[in-house]
């Protein structure tokens, strides 16, 4: 559950291994046994140098809470991806509403009304 969810925020994050154990002062392959549940049970301290990093309070570490979120933004995508289909819109085409998507979002931030 820990190592899942440092895994999960890194990767939200966009913060390396690398990143991470250099600005939490956690030898990088400690912090990959955590990630892979090598090291199931990290110290009270090492946990916090990591919440820091992640910008994350520990309990979000110890809890179980992250991965029913992940799984709320899953169906969130599945979702729109049947709602795409449904509109006869594939994968093969999406790539010729990019223009389109980036002129909305340019419009939007143009006159402040962003959702």
């Amino acid at each position: 559950m820990i190592g899942k969810n440092i895994y999960e925020l890194r990767k939200r994050k966009g913060i390396t291994l690398t990143e991470l154990a250099d600005r939490s002062k956690v030898s990088k392959s400690y912090l990959s046994n955590i990630e892979r549940r090598l090291n199931k049970n990290p110290s009270i301290q090492v946990i916090e140098k990591i919440a820091l990093v992640l910008d994350v309070e520990v309990k979000a570490l110890l809890s179980n809470k992250l991965e029913s979120e992940h799984l709320e933004v899953e169906k969130e995508w599945v979702e729109f991806v049947v709602e795409l289909k449904r509109l006869g819109i594939n994968k093969e085409i999406i790539h010729e509403y990019r223009e389109l998507i980036e002129f909305i979002k340019w419009k939007k931030s143009e006159t402040g009304n962003q959702e």
